[in-house]
């Protein structure tokens, strides 16, 4: 009896840890339990340990900023190389292959900074988070696709994932132009040299990793002094790894796809929760269901369900009927638009950004209630269409 039942609980866990989405739902479980946390009697302690300093000297900063601008960075180096691996010889590797997530990705910038600007013009404060709905939250989203759309063909997938690699790619450019601080020209200085030396020494065909992560560790710091977003030393870094012969990216023996798969692990079941219990922490003290309706969450909210759905959706049928593009192979348009609807998923990149943008405490948890209701929206609604759709089909 008690053996039956061991080997049963083995099983059942042994189903859990299979699962793709694990990470995405430690993610989540974290970021409620931040919720939760910010909203009960322990959230003096929450947000006086999250504010503490940490670190001797020069070096010290608070928890907080330890986690979104070092460990965010590792974030942003797995993305960077996942984006140069499919950029070189993946799925984003050809101007046929790009094309449709390009585009439509274009749109799903544009329309939900519109969205945001509109409601929020004449206000100065609020009109420095007109980023924040801009972003789509790649793990969510496909992990919202598989949960929703099961039986669609991988072609969908693939538009999903090339679209969101495009957004992310976006975003990073963004963080880097309008979310930096004063430069300090030294410390850029020194951040270009340690740049100057990843590249000479992939030029130079060094492939083991120490030496990369080392110098990778001094750029990180330089850019972090010279007042540009620590995480861009992340994207830096990964575009030096060096990517190999084909031969040995398909064997999984290239220094970029040995670095991918040692970050993957940390970042989905480390970085990710870690900052999920950090940012989205937000106290409703204060507020209330009219809240949702003041200029900035709902900008935030509009723009991730509306905006995201209606650029990327737009910009895919005049991409479609001006020949500049084909659809995926065995999706349809009403397929299609249930995608749209997925890319409102913002979460992990959209509250990066509100991070970022609003320093006011304030104005950051009205941004956070924005991009849980927007994200919320988003997900049921594309998840339900999608559920139709496949009925229907």
């Amino acid at each position: 009896m008690i053996q039956s039942l061991v080997r049963h609980i083995h099983y059942r866990v042994e189903r859990f840890l299979a699962l793709d989405n694990w990470g995405e739902i430690l993610l989540l479980a974290l970021s409620l339990a931040g919720l939760a946390v910010a909203n009960s009697s322990l959230a003096p302690s929450y947000f006086h340990a999250l504010h503490a300093p940490l670190g001797v000297g020069p070096a010290t900063l608070s928890v907080e900023q330890w986690v979104n601008d070092l460990l965010m960075a590792l974030f942003f180096l797995l993305v960077g190389l996942e984006i140069k691996r499919e950029m070189v010889g993946g799925d984003l590797s050809s101007p046929s292959q790009i094309a449709l997530p390009g585009i439509a990705a274009l749109g799903g910038v544009l329309f939900p900074v519109l969205i945001y600007i509109a409601l929020n013009w004449g206000h100065a404060d609020a009109l420095t988070g007109w980023a924040t709905p801009a972003a789509t939250d790649i793990a969510f989203a496909l992990a919202a696709l598989s949960a929703f759309g099961r039986g669609l063909p991988r072609s969908a997938f693939l538009f999903l994932s090339s679209l969101a690699i495009f957004d992310d790619l976006a975003a990073i450019l963004i963080i880097a132009l309008f979310y930096s601080g004063g430069l300090s020209w030294p410390d850029l200085g020194l951040a270009t040299l340690a740049l100057a030396v990843l590249v000479g020494m992939n030029r130079m065909g060094v492939r083991r990793l120490a030496p990369y992560l080392v110098v990778g560790l001094a750029l990180w710091v330089a850019v972090l002094r010279s007042g540009i977003h620590a995480t861009m030393a992340g994207v830096l870094l990964a575009l030096t790894i060096p990517l190999g012969s084909e031969e040995d990216e398909a064997a999984g023996r290239s220094p970029l796809h040995r670095l991918e798969s040692a970050l993957h692990p940390l970042v989905y079941f480390g970085v990710l929760p870690l900052f999920g219990f950090a940012n989205a922490g937000v106290s409703f003290q204060g507020l209330d269901w009219s809240s949702l309706l003041d200029p900035v969450p709902l900008g935030i909210a509009l723009g991730l369900f509306l905006g995201k759905q209606l650029g990327v959706f737009a910009f895919t049928l005049g991409a479609v009927r001006l020949g500049l593009a084909q659809l995926p192979a065995q999706v349809d348009w009403g397929t299609l638009y249930g995608i749209a609807m997925l890319c409102g998923i913002g979460f992990t990149m959209s509250l990066f950004i509100a991070g970022l943008a609003f320093p006011d405490a304030a104005l950051a948890g009205e941004a956070k209630l924005g991009v849980f209701s927007g994200s919320l929206i988003s997900a049921l609604g594309g998840g339900l269409w999608l559920a139709v759709a496949r009925r229907k089909a």
